[in-house]
């Protein structure tokens, strides 16, 4: 029985000590291999669509062409310094570079993804991604995003950066929210800051501006919005306001477009002038009415029409 305690642990701790050195005896082969290794081709793999970074421009950043990688030396090549390189561009959100045994570099590159762009008040242009970061413009590709302008203080320092100020956030936040319905993403063509410093919304549909204020319960704002719009609006016509104030949670505040009230006034009376002017033009040239007892139309002095038998 005591013997069958000591020979039990002992072959455990043999069969240990056998796989250790297999594992020792695999490294050496490997590393003796990767010493011999030669690159043969790189692959690059960019997934989505390829937007601001082509194959040519990462076979620029990792100097493919003019100090070719291919032909040489594995242990040559410096794979986290490659690595290093991509993630220092600041299109790209994540960079991984990877050996296969047969020779091939591996290149895996992800994009960041703007989700909107700002002109600031000191005509400076730059975009915001889907995590709040600060990117340069693209010589290569203008992406489709929400646009906003007017009075934005927040400067861009030409790098990746988050956002300093509250209302640069604020508006990131507007941006974000629009960008994830379908309804607001179709409808909000752009956004402004006023002198205030209160965001607007600027719609495809009709001319007014809408008011949104700041950020804070959006969901609740732009559904108030929708109300209005299904409503309100059938009813008086969709350039009846020029303004829509929806900074308040409870309630929505249409102020009347003036000149287009006017303007739809001006029409109407015109054209109850015109259908008056040829009904006095018809009876005057009614050949069936020129009978002895038929009516005369004349204009008396008091500028009014009469009818004399």
């Amino acid at each position: 029985m005591f013997k069958k305690r000591i020979w039990k642990p002992l072959l455990i701790g043999f069969g240990w000590l056998i796989c250790l050195a297999g594992l020792v005896v695999l490294m050496s082969f490997i590393e003796v291999k990767k010493e011999e290794l030669v690159c043969k081709k790189v692959k690059v793999y960019i997934p989505r669509n390829q937007y601001f970074l082509d194959r040519q421009e990462i076979d620029n950043i990792l100097q493919t062409t003019s100090n070719s990688l291919v032909g040489r030396r594995i242990q040559n090549i410096d794979i986290h310094g490659l690595e290093n390189k991509l993630r220092r561009n600041p299109f790209v959100e994540f960079a991984k570079v990877y050996l296969d045994m047969d020779g091939t570099i591996q290149v895996e590159v992800s994009q960041r993804q703007p989700i909107l762009r700002i002109m600031n008040r000191f005509d400076q242009d730059f975009y915001v991604d889907e995590h709040g970061l600060k990117m340069p413009l693209s010589q290569n590709f203008t992406a489709r995003v929400l646009a906003v302008n007017g009075f934005i203080d927040e400067l861009f320092a030409n790098k990746v950066d988050s956002l300093h100020t509250a209302l640069a956030k604020e508006v990131f936040k507007t941006a974000d929210f629009i960008r994830k319905d379908s309804l607001w993403d179709a409808q909000i063509a752009q956004l402004y800051v006023n002198q205030d410093h209160e965001i607007e919304l600027i719609p495809r549909v009709g001319n007014q501006r809408i008011l949104l204020g700041n950020a804070d319960s959006l969901s609740t704002k732009l559904n108030n919005l929708k109300v209005f719009y299904k409503q309100a609006l059938p009813l008086v016509g969709w350039d009846a306001y020029k303004l829509i104030n929806i900074k308040y949670i409870n309630q929505v505040i249409g102020v009347r477009n003036e000149t287009l009230i006017d303007s739809l006034k001006r029409r109407k009376q015109f054209m109850a002038d015109s259908v008056k002017k040829a009904t006095i033009e018809a009876f005057r040239h009614d050949t069936t009415a020129m009978g002895d007892n038929a009516p005369i139309l004349k204009s008396t002095n008091e500028k009014k029409t009469s009818i004399n038998n």
